[in-house]
């Protein structure tokens, strides 16, 4: 790879679950790899999935909901369907609670309420739709109100501020309302069982000519991952998740480092989509997407191969 060819750019949301690609850019283990990385942000899935449509980025770091939605020609986005988008990593369940104002005790008392997602079709919103359910509250019966309200931090703004009552956050956003005295509800994957949460994901005929990158992407990441699972390096672990997130405060961080690499629903050590996960998201969308439809098989939201190939 010449030096010309080492430029990546992508495209995340705001988070803790950044992390690893921190620690690869801090250690250099992204370097080791050839590679040059740059983290751009994004402000709600809509956006995101709209500028991956249009190729301003290289990867995107973002629920696998998302990808299938916008294959399938669901998303909120009116860009149509989009079949070169697909999966080749696993990153994590999801690491999602839902998190409601102080006064809100449990999940039944949001009976009336202002309940927020990031758009109404893609991302964790069939999530939502399925605990809130589960507990005996029908969106389509008017249980509760929904509002698309974007990404975490803007959700966040708007429970803080009163504008809307619960929505699903990850880290460091529900360990930062806790401590504001907020309420956390339940863990999603308590309630829905395994979930495929955040992946990597690329366009097919980018990635067909980009696979040294995709490789080296993936290795790259793993590395970070065990890096950061080895207790020894917890200290400059959180040293460098401050470092990136500067308005964090430690302690959140120190908390962070607890939630998101908790052995039992922490980072996949292995950076594999788990197939079980998939499946629980293409049995929601298959629930709750509009208009209904039968989806694919897993085969048509992922490419195994690039992994495959990091393996080797």
């Amino acid at each position: 790879m010449t030096k010309s060819d080492r430029s990546l750019t992508v495209n995340v949301f705001p988070g803790g679950f950044n992390w690893p690609l921190y620690v690869g850019q801090d250690r250099g283990f992204f370097a080791d790899q050839g590679l040059a990385i740059e983290l751009q942000g994004t402000p709600g899935s809509v956006t995101q999935m709209t500028d991956f449509a249009r190729g301003s980025f290289d990867i995107a770091m973002t629920a696998v909901d998302n990808i299938v939605a916008y294959v399938e020609g669901q998303g909120q986005a009116t860009i149509g369907p989009q079949p070169e988008f697909f999966a080749f990593m696993g990153v994590d369940s999801g690491f999602l609670s839902l998190v409601a104002s102080p006064a809100i005790a449990s999940i039944h008392d949001l009976r009336g309420k202002i309940v927020s997602v990031d758009a109404m079709t893609t991302g964790y919103a069939f999530v939502l739709y399925e605990i809130m359910r589960r507990n005996g509250l029908d969106r389509d019966k008017g249980d509760y109100t929904l509002v698309s309200a974007g990404g975490m931090a803007q959700r966040w703004n708007g429970l803080r501020e009163g504008r809307h009552h619960a929505t699903l956050l990850s880290a460091p956003y529900n360990l930062i309302a806790k401590t504001a005295g907020f309420s956390e509800l339940v863990r999603a994957t308590d309630v829905i069982g395994p979930y495929q949460g955040n992946v990597a994901a690329a366009r097919r005929s980018w990635a067909a000519n980009n696979t040294d990158k995709i490789v080296g992407y993936i290795r790259t990441f793993r590395k970070s991952v065990a890096w950061l699972y080895d207790a020894s390096n917890r200290a400059e672990a959180i040293d460098i998740l401050c470092h990136h997130l500067p308005q964090m405060p430690r302690d959140i961080a120190v908390a962070s480092h607890a939630e998101l690499l908790h052995p039992a629903h922490g980072f996949f050590n292995n950076c594999e989509l788990d197939l079980d996960g998939l499946k629980c998201v293409l049995e929601l969308r298959s629930r709750y997407a509009s208009p209904s439809k039968l989806l694919g098989t897993a085969g048509r939201y992922r490419d195994p191969r690039y992994s495959n190939i990091a393996n080797a």
